[in-house]
């Protein structure tokens, strides 16, 4: 049986269809439409209907998005597609449908894909983060997601930044979420280029400003020095917690090639270790890890 997965994001929907090896045998992208709920689900099941059009035998479908489902409820929360929060997707889809689908985290997909046959394969315990827009984590442990008694295990992204200190770190930040300093607002790409506006008044992307540091400007390579003890600071945290086997770096951030290069030592100065060896790493499947580990999870259900 081919294996559907869908990765919902606030601007795209990325459709995959993976065959048993997991090789590609389509893929696309389209829109996405989130002016009202009805409408989404409609698009969603479109997409789904056009695809399993294309193959003789049934597609089992698994879906990543920001967010994910309550296990308390059963309703989505969380998601940065505002329409979503609250609404049974889950059961609306299986029922327009007619078939089981999986739903899960965004960052929970990611971190399955590069555990199964990604930078994570042959490790026993993988914790995903992606840094992008915002900053999520995921863990899996013997090839299976821990999404934990809330669905929230691995959700890196909303923990207070370890060792805050004003006169290091900059001002306070308050997150969309209700609390303030979360990790989101220092480390993500979005979180980078916000403090590097505060500092300086110019606009510039976090790609921008990582290669400005490098280029030799002063500010930019001060902001993203900081950065990067604010990650480790991160790290650490989820070391001291979980001790996993690697750690895969995924989402636009993942792409910067001075990321790496000091991350280690960096996080061996704060972990409770006398000797920090977990290898830091890059997504092997880049932006296809989402998509691919929706798929997976939709392999799951319907075995």
């Amino acid at each position: 049986m081919p294996y559907l997965g869908l990765d919902i994001g606030g601007t795209k929907i990325a459709a995959a269809v993976l065959g048993e090896n997991g090789a590609v045998l389509l893929q696309q992208r389209t829109a996405t439409r989130k002016e009202s709920y009805a409408q989404f689900l409609s698009d969603v099941c479109r997409i789904i209907a056009a695809l399993q059009g294309r193959f003789s035998v049934p597609l089992s479908i698994g879906i990543a998005l920001p967010g994910g489902v309550s296990p308390l409820t059963g309703l989505i929360k969380n998601s940065n597609i505002l329409p979503l929060n609250g609404r049974p997707l889950q059961q609306d889809l299986q029922r327009r449908l007619n078939q089981r689908v999986a739903i899960a985290n965004d960052a929970n997909c990611f971190t399955l894909s590069e555990a199964l046959d990604g930078a994570g394969k042959g490790h026993r315990m993988v914790f995903g983060v992606t840094l992008g827009t915002g900053c999520g984590g995921g863990l899996v442990i013997d090839r299976q997601v821990i999404a934990g008694g809330h669905g929230n295990a691995a959700e890196c992204g909303h923990n207070p930044l370890p060792g805050y200190d004003p006169a290091r770190d900059g001002p306070a930040a308050n997150c969309y979420c209700g609390q303030r300093n979360c990790v989101e607002s220092f480390v993500s790409g979005t979180g980078l280029a916000e403090r590097y506006l505060s500092l300086t008044g110019r606009k510039a992307t976090a790609q921008d400003i990582v290669a400005l540091a490098e280029s030799g400007d002063a500010a930019a390579a001060r902001q993203f020095d900081l950065y990067l003890d604010q990650l480790a600071r991160m790290l650490a945290t989820i070391v001291n917690l979980i001790d996993p086997d690697v750690i895969v770096f995924g989402g636009g951030l993942s792409n910067v090639a001075g990321l790496y290069r000091d991350i280690s030592s960096r996080v061996a100065a704060y972990a409770f270790t006398d000797r920090f060896c977990t290898p830091i790493v890059q997504a092997v499947h880049g932006d296809d890890s989402g998509v691919r580990g929706a798929a997976w999870m939709g392999k799951e259900i319907s075995a």
